[in-house]
């Protein structure tokens, strides 16, 4: 079955790669998501080696910021995030 969503383009960026515009199309309409990405990564603080450790994951979607008509497409669009951005949790927010 082909996808209703198709990835445009996301502008997110070290050190805060959570923080950007995700652009994708949807039934042929698009849409400019601003900061919709949330990393499935962790980072903590290794005090014996005295530093951080960082281990990136797959995106998650926040459906705070989606607008109605898109919440049906979470799914489809994280997978889509997922086949196109690298994986988060830089560290940069720490």
């Amino acid at each position: 079955m082909e996808s209703n969503v198709k990835f445009i383009s996301y502008d997110g960026d070290y050190p805060c790669l959570c923080y950007g515009t995700l652009v994708i199309e949807v039934k042929g309409k698009v849409y400019e998501l601003k900061n919709v990405l949330v990393s499935g990564g962790s980072v903590w603080f290794d005090p014996e080696e005295c530093s951080f450790d960082v281990v990136q994951g797959e995106w998650e979607i926040s459906d705070i910021f989606l607008p109605d008509e898109l919440k049906p497409y979470i799914d489809e669009i994280t997978e889509v995030v997922n086949c196109e951005v690298p994986y988060g949790c830089c560290g940069g927010c720490i």
